[in-house]
């Protein structure tokens, strides 16, 4: 069974999708999620959490090791293997042995823990995981260069070829999200919660305009090493395009 996903929050709050059968335990994973305001989907399923993971983007997942359909183990193969995803992945499961740990790192989770699970403990180590990993509009103060590009989110200044480029504030928001993501596949759901927050009144309309002006003010084409490519039915990928592939400028 997949329960459906509980809104964030806050503006820009990460999204977890977590893969548990006990619903004891799952629901309280999901007191301990909502007291911090993340966003998340309850899969008792592997099969299910995996077709999720294909088609949805989460900044974190949970995975239990026992599971019906498919394990945990199995999921997170088949999702490493894909290479669609970079997100980070906790194991939380009842295998403590340190085989188990030491093949579950090895297969390609980013840190693990056992059962019972201890709400703090749980609740840090994702904290931390989503610290390394979590590209909000508005998290972090470090700048961001990016060939031509520079991004300043103090500032909220961004620059070409070290001219400023004139943006609104959610095309700002937008350009970093897609900067401190290139190359990562987003979904349009994903962007609107990060950027505008889950309870604002807009659709995916307004993430297709938005991304339509991003191209044009910051001349994001091929031939200038950029791609910013609309996934059908899905999102958006920033890309950046290896001299030997651009296109050549005409003139």
């Amino acid at each position: 069974m997949t329960r459906p996903a509980r809104k964030a929050r806050a503006e820009g709050a990460p999204r977890i999708a977590v893969l548990e059968d006990d619903p004891s335990l799952a629901r309280l994973i999901a007191r301990w999620l909502e007291s911090r305001g993340i966003a998340f989907r309850l899969f008792s399923s592997g099969a299910d959490m995996l077709r999720e993971l294909m088609h949805e983007t989460y900044d974190l997942a949970v995975l239990d090791w026992d599971v019906p359909d498919l394990s945990g183990e199995q999921v997170l193969k088949a999702f490493r293997r894909s290479a669609r995803e970079t997100v980070p992945v906790l194991f939380a499961t009842a295998h403590d042995r340190e085989e188990d740990i030491v093949h579950g790192l090895r297969e390609g989770a980013d840190d693990y823990l056992t059962k019972p699970l201890r709400r703090h403990e749980f609740l840090a180590r994702i904290e931390a995981l989503l610290r390394r990993t979590r590209a909000g509009a508005r998290d972090g103060a470090a700048s961001i260069e990016a060939g031509a590009f520079r991004l300043d989110p103090p500032e909220r200044l961004l620059q070409k070829d070290g001219v400023p480029v004139r943006l609104t504030q959610k095309e700002f928001d937008l350009a970093l999200l897609l900067f401190r993501n290139v190359g990562r596949l987003l979904t349009r759901a994903y962007m609107l919660d990060t950027v505008w927050g889950s309870a604002a009144r807009v659709t995916a309309r307004t993430v297709d305009t938005h991304a339509s002006q991003l191209r044009t003010k910051l001349g994001l084409r091929p031939e200038d090493g950029w791609r910013l490519r609309a996934v059908y039915q899905y999102g958006y990928r920033l890309e950046q395009v290896p001299p030997g592939r651009r296109p050549k400028q005409e003139g």
